[in-house]
């Protein structure tokens, strides 16, 4: 004699595999809403590589960065400056990059994509200095035919 009717450990179990994959979907739209707010389209997000590819473009870092996450324990330093790295072109704090985005990635997507953050761009200093064209200094008008002061 068996009984048919649903214990309430696979009612828990269903439940929680509901929650964790409603979680998971929000997750995947916080990083779209990410590419989103950095000018970049939400589909780019969703393609393996290529999402990697474009999150370096955002951050400013070069593309070629991607082969860097093939290196053992050097992907870890690289995911970490990353890490950094995005949230500052949001205009987040280091600390923010570390335990929010490196440590709580899940969370910390989440706060970024849904959150009031926006999207600064990334601040090379090379670049920016490079680009600055020089100020001249600015005299006072000069009238025509004024006296010149004496002392």
């Amino acid at each position: 004699m068996y009984n048919n009717s649903p214990s309430g450990d696979t009612l828990l179990i269903l439940l929680l595999s509901l929650v964790l994959i409603a979680f998971f979907i929000a997750c995947i739209v916080a990083v779209a809403e990410i590419y989103v707010k950095a000018g970049k389209p939400w589909w780019t997000s969703l393609i393996p590589f290529y999402s990697l590819y474009i999150l370096l473009k955002i951050i400013g870092r070069p593309g070629w960065w991607i082969l860097l996450y093939f290196i053992p324990f050097a992907n870890i330093v690289v995911q970490l400056i990353n890490a950094i790295d995005l949230a500052k072109v949001f205009g987040r704090s280091v600390a923010f990059g570390v335990i929010g985005l490196w440590l709580f990635s899940l969370i910390g997507y989440l706060i970024l994509g849904f959150g009031k953050s926006k999207y600064v761009g990334p601040t090379n200093t090379t670049t920016a200095a490079a680009t600055q064209t020089p100020v001249a200094p600015t005299l006072p008008p000069q009238t025509p035919n004024a006296p010149t002061p004496t002392v």
